[in-house]
């Protein structure tokens, strides 16, 4: 199977799991979701607040890391493979354009399209309508990463109130159209940054596209194209210059110059070469293989110092984000004491005040209450279990009392830490421990 037919098997795979994804969920809650309107991140059927994206690093680092490990390991596999760009340039260029309207050769991507033919001005218009219509649905499905599908339909029956999402969707389509149709492979060549740092991620055991110099011979030297006669080549010498793998190339450069910026991995120009190289019974002189492999003649392995830095690396990552997410709470509870430090009756009683902000996470209603660890010395006073529905905030005021001659200090306040348990009384394993501290009066306010 050409390499052409298994990135078109991997993009049919990535645009299925791409469209579904969204939809799949975990005890009601998505595999992936980063949800503005709810402030949550789903992640795997776990559901993260925004007060508590601790996980969020570990991931973003696993993922960079993964980036850079991928480059110099297997070359610009992301740009050929799974880039969008690359999959919507096939879509448009490759299915609209060639297939459907015929307007282009499909083994001749470097030729223009003849506009002055008025069928070919046409179907251009027809291309773009169509093209309009797939970004309209590509950007619909980026927006349910933000904004789940259950949500999204409920919020299209009155379009009205929500004009900013719609307008974001209409948006992110018309840039679709003016990268794919008039950006074209611009956009990989002079404006994605991910081409710039390639190079200085590979070395001689990166997967990359390979001319092979020991078979084909130089076309190049210096950079500079040599002129080829057939009386001036030697017998090793493969390189028919039929020049397909340079007509075939959609980013118009020609592989046997060497590595460039400007190549997507895409291999379509290996393809080619199969193509003619087979009618001679010979194997392509392109290959997806390392420097060393093809050129050097070398073993190429995977287990340089680089790689085992990148492995190790991601592991870490993993492991890390495992456990931060272990420690994930049943629910959000935050203390904050008020403007009053305490507050000395007439009694003698010392009481400091609490503004308590409950965050239900979970999937249910539940009914919260507070209890203190040492119940002899302190207690809790204006507070009452009461029910929260899921998802949902509430703020509540906290006092807590003293009977108790505490005198530590006569020259200063003492803050003493106080350890509280709150729960849900349906569920005792919904339970979480907090310290608040409470500051008691120094020893001469006290009569």
């Amino acid at each position: 199977m050409s390499y052409t037919k298994k990135r078109y098997l991997v993009y049919i795979f990535i645009t299925i799991l791409t469209v579904t994804l969204p939809f799949i969920t975990i005890d009601n809650n998505h595999i992936l979701l980063l949800s503005f309107d709810k402030l949550q991140f789903h992640f795997f059927g776990f559901v993260y607040n925004v007060n508590e994206l601790y996980v969020m690093p570990f991931l973003l680092m696993f993922l960079f890391i993964g980036i850079f490990a991928m480059t110099a390991i297997f070359g610009r596999v992301w740009c050929g493979w799974a880039c969008p760009q690359t999959i919507f340039r096939t879509i448009y260029r490759d299915l609209i354009e060639s297939t459907i309207l015929d307007m282009r050769r499909i083994k001749n991507k470097q030729k223009d399209i003849d506009y002055s033919k008025k069928s070919n001005l046409l179907k251009k218009y027809i291309s773009i309508f169509l093209w309009l219509i797939i970004t309209i649905v590509i950007s619909t499905n980026f927006m349910w990463y933000f904004v789940p599908p259950e949500d999204f339909f409920l919020y299209m029956q009155t379009p009205s109130e929500h004009m900013f999402m719609i307008i974001f969707i209409l948006s992110i389509a018309i840039f679709l159209v003016y990268d794919i149709v008039f950006m074209k492979e611009n956009f990989c060549v002079y404006i994605c940054p991910y081409s710039r740092i390639q190079s200085v991620l590979y070395d001689d055991n990166t997967k990359q596209i390979v001319y092979d110099t020991t078979r084909g011979g130089d076309v190049y030297v210096n950079r500079e194209k040599s002129i080829f006669k057939m009386k001036e080549w030697s017998s090793n010498e493969e390189c028919t210059t039929c020049e397909a793998c340079v007509k075939i190339c959609p980013t118009n450069i020609d592989i046997r110059k060497g590595l460039q910026v400007e190549c997507i991995n895409c291999l379509e120009c290996s393809d080619a070469c199969s193509i003619v190289m087979g009618k001679l019974g010979k194997k392509s002189l392109i290959n997806w293989e390392s420097t060393n492999s093809v050129i050097n003649k070398k073993i190429s392995t995977l287990l340089t110092k680089r790689n085992m830095t990148y492995f190790v690396s991601l592991i870490l990552c993993i492991i890390l984000a495992i456990v931060f997410a272990s420690k994930k709470e049943p629910f959000l509870l935050n203390i904050n004491k008020t403007t009053n430090l305490y507050k000395i009756k007439e009694d003698q009683k010392v009481t400091n005040n609490y503004i308590l902000t409950f965050h239900n996470t979970q999937n249910k209603a539940y009914t919260f209450d507070i209890k203190l660890e040492d119940s002899e010395n302190f207690r809790i006073k204006r507070f009452k279990p009461f029910k929260l529905e899921p998802n949902k905030r509430i703020k509540k005021i906290f006092i807590v009392e003293t009977k108790k001659r505490l005198f530590i200090s006569k020259t200063k306040d003492t803050p003493l830490k106080i350890k509280i348990n709150s729960f849900a009384l349906e569920n005792k394993e919904i339970m979480l421990s907090k310290e608040l501290s409470f500051v008691y009066p120094r020893s001469d306010l006290i009569k």
